[in-house]
């Protein structure tokens, strides 16, 4: 087994890789509303976020294939050589959709190509995450596989921390004009092939992991992944198991407490771009230790039960900590300071345009301009709202959102350790990446975009969306406290 030393040069070399492809995959979900005005039809807003949403969630469905074709791969010829494919993919795709002309150039070839390139991200990430979990698993000591492996757990929030922190920047260095209506958009993509040539360079130094590297030269290695992971009666127990008891409950706690959080800020708080991002990105610093810390506790206290309080507490608080953050924005709970209000007509005869713009202060130190466009001939009329907090709410919110994070730690920090300890060596790869990736690909990708369809329905309000990621995440628990053991499986040995 490898020493100390050893093995923070395993968990950083794989960290980094994984990372980045995180950083690839989540841009897209970050630039969202930006991505919807770019690349589908304007004239319904609603409907275009939709569909950007749903070309987001494209990228989570095809993940679960991702993992049944490079983990079939890790499995026949090796984990070091499938990273390196896996990263090539993503960071290739990634930097084309920074490439392709808006929908006010191509037409509808804008948003098919956005979808294809999409899709191969899903599949790259699909191949990515189990062979890393596996890989640093594999040179970990017993003893501390749940403190090791919680490493890599951090890369995919860190991944998100990253896009986040290279969007608010480039946004700012640019200009939000620039960015917004510009070519500024794109430089969080084009910049992904340099992050990837740099891991590229990482991962060409690693050693195949040692546990594979036996099996090999034994001649024990699997001849057939998908059929005795899937095939296996026992095997694939374990794998619906997996599953229906852990990953799918995981999936919709982890989406829902950092991407939900964020599109509910945006688009149901009506909070200012910036300042919406800034409150995950400082939730995110306080709450991302504690996947370490979890992941550590996990060696002693077990995988399980870690997971499951995780689960309850977001089943039980998230509609008490969605409805809080909603009421802190709510502009009618608010005492007004001072409102201004200007108007401003454009346009020649036949086709006048009036903006009119009204700016609020309320005495909490908060901010709401609303802007309208209407059009005095053809009665058609936009408004955007954009609501900046005081200080003294910011904070709220950002420690509602930490809070929410926490939950994520819980169930995230010690996922990748009881994974692997399920499978054997041979078919691990194959086996522990199909369930992680439909339950987190399928069930947690998911969220963003039913959560938000469900809001639209009529008779809903802002909170009828969690109803999605709740049930699943109940489900879940009663799944995995019913049939999941507590106890740590140290011999991952064949």
């Amino acid at each position: 087994m490898a020493a100390p030393k050893g093995i923070w040069k395993v968990i950083t070399a794989s960290s980094v890789g994984t990372l980045i492809e995180w950083y690839d995959f989540y841009i897209f979900g970050s630039l969202s509303t930006i991505i919807a005005a770019k690349f589908f039809p304007s004239e319904n807003p609603t409907a275009a976020l939709l569909s950007t949403l749903a070309t987001f969630a494209a990228g989570f469905i095809v993940r679960p294939f991702g993992a049944l074709v490079f983990g079939r791969l890790g499995d026949l010829i090796g984990r070091k050589y499938t990273f390196l494919l896996t990263l090539v993919l993503m960071g290739m795709s990634t930097f084309l959709i920074g490439c392709i002309p808006s929908y006010a150039t191509i037409g509808a070839a804008a948003p098919l190509l956005v979808l294809l390139l999409r899709l191969l991200q899903g599949l790259a990430l699909g191949g990515e995450y189990g062979g890393a979990a596996t890989y640093v698993a594999e040179h970990s000591p017993a003893n501390k596989r749940g403190f090791y492996t919680s490493w890599i757990q951090t890369t995919a929030t860190l991944g998100l921390f990253l896009s986040l922190g290279v969007i608010l920047s480039i946004r700012r260095l640019v200009g939000v004009q620039e960015f917004t209506s510009g070519n500024g958009w794109r430089y969080p993509f084009l910049l992904s092939i340099v992050l990837v040539g740099v891991s590229i360079f990482i991962r060409l130094r690693m050693a195949e992991s040692p546990l594979f590297a036996k099996l090999k030269s034994e001649g024990k290695t699997s001849v057939n992944p998908l059929k005795e992971s899937f095939g296996h009666k026992t095997n694939f127990k374990m794998v619906l198991l997996a599953l229906f008891g852990a990953t799918m409950g995981q999936g919709v706690i982890w989406y829902t407490g950092q991407f939900y959080a964020q599109t509910f800020l945006l688009t149901k708080c009506n909070i200012e771009y910036e300042q919406a991002n800034t409150i995950i990105l400082v939730a995110l610093v306080i709450a991302t230790p504690f996947f370490v810390i979890f992941g550590s506790l996990s060696d002693k206290w077990g995988r399980k039960n870690i997971m499951m309080v995780g689960m309850l507490l977001g089943v039980l608080l998230y509609r008490p900590i969605f409805q809080q953050l909603y009421n802190l924005s709510d502009p009618s709970k608010k005492e007004i300071a001072t409102t201004n209000r200007g108007f401003k007509m454009e346009g020649d005869f036949g086709a006048f345009i009036q903006h009119a713009s009204d700016t609020t202060t309320y005495t909490d130190g908060s901010t709401l301009k609303t802007t309208t466009k209407q059009s005095l001939i053809k009665g058609e009329k936009t408004t955007v709202k954009e609501l900046t907090l005081g200080q003294g709410i910011k904070w709220q919110m950002i420690l509602l959102v930490a809070a929410m994070v926490l939950f994520v730690t819980m169930v995230y920090g010690p996922i990748a350790a009881f994974l692997v300890e399920l499978f054997p060596t041979k078919i691990r790869y194959t086996s522990m990446s199909l369930p992680y990736h439909i339950g987190n690909g399928v069930f947690g990708g998911l969220v963003p975009f039913i959560a938000t369809l469900i809001t639209t329905l009529k008779g809903s309000n802002p909170l009828s969306g969690l109803w999605y990621p709740i049930g699943v995440a109940a489900l879940s628990f009663v799944i995995g406290s019913l049939y999941l053991s507590n106890k740590i499986n140290k011999d991952v040995i064949d």
